[in-house]
């Protein structure tokens, strides 16, 4: 059901790095004048949009999880790739470097796909609705690029209309990259329908709109904006249409995915002919899976280049379930020597004992490793590769009461926040939250703060929690390392690709780059 794959290569012409005139048209091509003309025409270009949450590696395939995990106090650059490594753990010299000039570039060039529907679709005779339908969905695609822009790059210069050669955009500040988030997020939601069914399931929905709008007021502290954005999902329209579902495990298996906790996921699907990541190139076969398992799998099945960080494990184990039991989140969450209560011995890594593979001590008998990502709990399975089916779930109801209870807490209505936290727990088998315990704002965070550890690890979120929270620096080297280089006021952000400033004299570094 998965059929939002259908690729168009005339969507954008990706100026690549040889001596040619990029003004030039390519007459293999065809021109925008000559394209955009019928409802078809609408359905690929939007396609395309989504298209680029795939196209590389850049985004959800693979980076995009190394920027909010690995960058984060949860992760870390583990293996053999030592440009990896030395960005996550700040010590990045090269401002051209393809972790982070590939991201910024290919979400610009999901910015530029969505702005040619926002262009050009309004003049194509078709049926308003779907037409309607494809405007909201390009204006959350880019909200969602600039999201990520924002969140990550801080300044990134605000481009409404399709790129021509000769822009030169300057910084917007970081309050004008957001309030284009917030009003491409506002606009959008009231053209997308709640639902979609076949062959358009995983399309964007009004939930999802909404859903990303909460977390764009959320991310910067507007309490009373995210408390009205997400009341959308507990008293508004959307009450009901979301559930928690029974089995926590479910939201992380290629078999139960788009289920009833889905508010957005990025739909990957396994093409085993696939042989280029490059979505303009007609002449191949594109990969619409993802490699983030194959890049994140325990050594011996994967390439181990991202690990989790220990302490994780004893933030779930600082609390049993009402039977006595430990956490079931922490065995869906990470792989490690414990993944089995049992121990290495029962630990089961692709077919073997964890102890087999990796001893009980000395090595890797300590490691611990991201499991939401991977396909391990697929029968049979002994690795991993560059094609897996696995959605990335970006958006989950539980996210959305976690983040409606850190809101409500933000205006002063604590008493009314336990509520929210408290569907999340008992469906994990914890016990609801003591009331009476009387908690004051700044301890309601605080709990907040392990919730979100216990719920979400390994989801992408780390980076922008800690951001929001202002609690990225140097003091989370106790328990990450790589924080010993983080330089307050310069590492909240990555740097802007100097060849965009070497090309745009308009554009501005980063403060401390």
């Amino acid at each position: 059901m998965k059929k939002i794959f259908l690729l168009t290569s005339f969507i954008l012409i990706v100026a690549s790095a040889c001596n040619r005139d990029f003004d030039q048209p390519n007459p293999n091509n065809p021109t925008i004048a000559s394209f955009w003309k019928s409802e078809g025409d609408a359905v690929k270009g939007i396609n395309a949009v989504y298209s680029t949450f795939h196209r590389s590696a850049a985004l959800y395939s693979r980076f995009l999880f190394y920027h909010g995990m690995l960058r984060s106090d949860e992760g870390y650059g583990s293996g053999g790739d030592i440009t990896l490594n030395n960005v996550m753990s700040f010590n990045q010299t090269n401002y051209n470097e393809g972790l982070t000039a590939g991201t910024w570039q290919n979400l610009f060039i999901g910015v530029f796909r969505a702005n040619q529907v926002l262009a050009y679709v309004p003049a194509i005779e078709m049926d308003e609705a779907l037409k309607n339908r494809i405007l909201g969905e390009a204006k959350f695609l880019r909200g969602l690029f600039y999201f990520n822009l924002v969140l990550y790059y801080g300044r990134p210069p605000i481009i409404l209309s399709p790129s021509a050669p000769t822009d030169r955009p300057s910084n917007a500040t970081n309050a004008e990259a957001w309030a284009q988030v917030e009003r491409d997020l506002t606009e959008a939601a009231p053209a997308l329908p709640l639902r979609y069914t076949g062959d358009d399931l995983g399309r964007a929905t009004r939930g999802a709109a909404m859903g990303l709008l909460g977390k764009a007021y959320l991310q910067q502290n507007k309490y009373q904006e995210a408390v009205n954005a997400l009341a959308w999902f507990i008293t508004g329209e959307g009450k009901g249409l979301y559930t928690l579902v029974a089995n926590y495990q479910d939201n992380f298996m290629a078999s139960t995915e788009n289920n009833s906790e889905s508010v957005f996921e990025i739909q990957f699907r396994f093409n085993p002919n696939e042989n280029t990541d490059d979505d303009v190139d007609e002449t191949r076969i594109n990969n619409t899976g993802t490699s983030i398992a194959q890049f994140y799998a325990p050594r011996g099945v994967g390439f181990s280049d991202g690990g989790a960080r220990r302490w994780l494990v004893g933030e779930f184990e600082k609390e049993n379930t009402a039977l006595g039991t430990r956490d079931p989140r922490l065995a869906a969450t990470l792989l490690f020597d414990s993944t089995d209560v049992r121990g290495p011995q029962f630990t089961m890594v692709y077919g073997q004992t964890f102890a087999s593979r990796y001893g009980t001590s000395g090595g890797e008998s300590s490691a611990v490793w991201f499991r939401k990502q991977l396909n391990d709990n697929e029968a049979g399975r002994t690795e991993e590769g560059f094609r897996s089916p696995n959605n990335h779930r970006l958006l989950r109801y539980a996210d959305i009461l976690l983040m409606y209870a850190e809101a409500l807490n933000g205006t002063g209505q604590t008493a009314q926040a336990y509520t929210y936290v408290d569907m999340v727990r008992v469906r994990a088998g914890l016990r609801p939250l003591n009331r009476a315990a009387g908690w004051n704002q700044a301890q309601f965070l605080g709990q907040i703060k392990h919730e979100r550890i216990t719920e979400l690890t390994g989801e992408g979120w780390r980076f922008a929690d800690l951001q929001r929270w202002g609690e990225l620096g140097p003091q989370l080297a106790v328990r990450d390392p790589e924080f010993t280089n983080f330089v307050k006021g310069r590492n909240e952000w990555y740097p802007i690709p100097q060849s965009d400033i070497d090309l745009n004299p308009n554009l501005t570094q980063n403060p401390g780059y």
